[in-house]
């Protein structure tokens, strides 16, 4: 025989034997179409039969890393976040991954560890997310969520800030947020000087933010500078007039203790000046007029106040109040018919 020959039908029968031994075919069609049947499930909110299918698909195709994370998904979901974090944990360690593939897997167990409130492997999931993707938005974001939720203020506003840049969304009012967080932990510790620069920074971050305003205002009230106290006070009624209410009653105990009674009616000029539709500010207006005997004025805000906000309970208390020593008996039985009516049978519409 000659030895060529005889060399090549050893190399054809080799070729053989190592294609059988590591050939492997594709999984039939009916698995993929199976795992499309698992999809349409979920979608349906189905679980039960989206496992089984996902369970038939894996069982013949070891492979598709894809059912594995969606039946880590429903476990989750279904209060079995142990099992999920089981099935996720072993695809880790298989070999050849992309990072896209891998960056999947992390994700979900961040989500696993974070399900069974263990944040240290959660936030160590999402750090290894962002080793293999440095702008990784999801990582990052999850991470703000647990430095929120341990209030670390600090690392917040970092993460905050590499989102922000990232997705180049400037949000200026989410950073002095915290920076104002940061300021009221240090304040609880005692740490005043540090409260009131993590005060100063947020406004130089956001100088509309409200919420700076107010607890510089408060700092500065606790040292008796009630000008300063004031005048942030002020900022933070204007900027944030849903909450100005809060603070209307240090507004005027700081300017009484001034000697500056005139410009209490002032300050709710202005206030109403920019926000007609401030109920609370419309009422200690009506206060202040009352307390200066001017009755009728008093009444005639109230009144036209009502004339755009009669589901207004408060509109409707003030009014009460300056028709007690004015108002037949059975005139304010009516007025306080129409309240009861408001609390009982309406929500209150301002």
């Amino acid at each position: 025989m000659n030895t060529t020959f005889l060399i090549a039908v050893i190399v054809l029968i080799a070729t053989g034997i190592a294609a059988a031994l590591f050939y492997r075919p594709n999984p039939p069609r009916r698995f993929e179409s199976l795992y499309t049947d698992a999809l349409n499930a979920i979608v349906r909110g189905d679980s039960k039969t989206a496992l089984k299918y996902l369970r038939e698909v894996v069982k013949n195709d070891t492979n598709h890393i894809d059912a594995y994370l969606q039946m880590g998904e429903i476990l989750r979901g279904e209060g079995n976040p142990h099992q999920a974090i089981k099935i996720h944990q072993s695809l880790t360690v298989r070999p050849n991954l992309d990072d896209p593939i891998k960056i999947d897997i992390h994700r979900s167990l961040a989500l696993d560890y974070l399900s069974v409130n263990n944040l240290i492997k959660s936030k160590q999931e999402a750090e290894f997310i962002l080793k293999l993707e440095k702008k990784n938005t999801w990582a990052l974001e999850f991470l703000l969520e647990i430095a929120e939720r341990e209030r670390n203020w600090i690392k917040a506003a970092k993460l905050a800030k590499d989102i922000q840049k990232i997705t180049q969304q400037k949000d200026p009012e989410k950073l002095a947020q915290f920076q104002v967080y940061e300021g009221l932990d240090k304040g609880s510790k005692e740490d005043r000087e540090g409260a009131k620069k993590c005060f100063e920074r947020a406004l130089e971050i956001d100088s509309n933010y409200g919420q700076a305003h107010r607890r510089l205002g408060d700092y500065y009230a606790e040292d008796r500078d009630l000008i300063n106290a004031i005048n942030h006070w002020e900022q933070f009624a204007l900027m944030d007039p849903g909450n100005a209410g809060n603070i209307f009653s240090k507004i005027e105990t700081a300017l009484y203790d001034l000697g500056r009674y005139s410009e209490v009616e002032k300050f709710y000029k202005r206030m109403l000046e920019k926000n007609p539709g401030n109920i609370d500010a419309l009422a200690h207006m009506a206060n202040v007029l009352e307390e200066k005997g001017e009755h009728q004025e008093a009444l005639d805000l109230v009144d036209s106040a009502m004339a755009k906000f009669d589901t207004s309970i408060q509109a409707h208390l003030m009014r009460l109040k300056l028709s007690l020593t004015t108002v037949p008996p059975h005139e304010l039985s009516q007025q306080i018919d129409k309240i009861m009516e408001l609390v009982t049978g309406k929500k209150e519409k301002i």
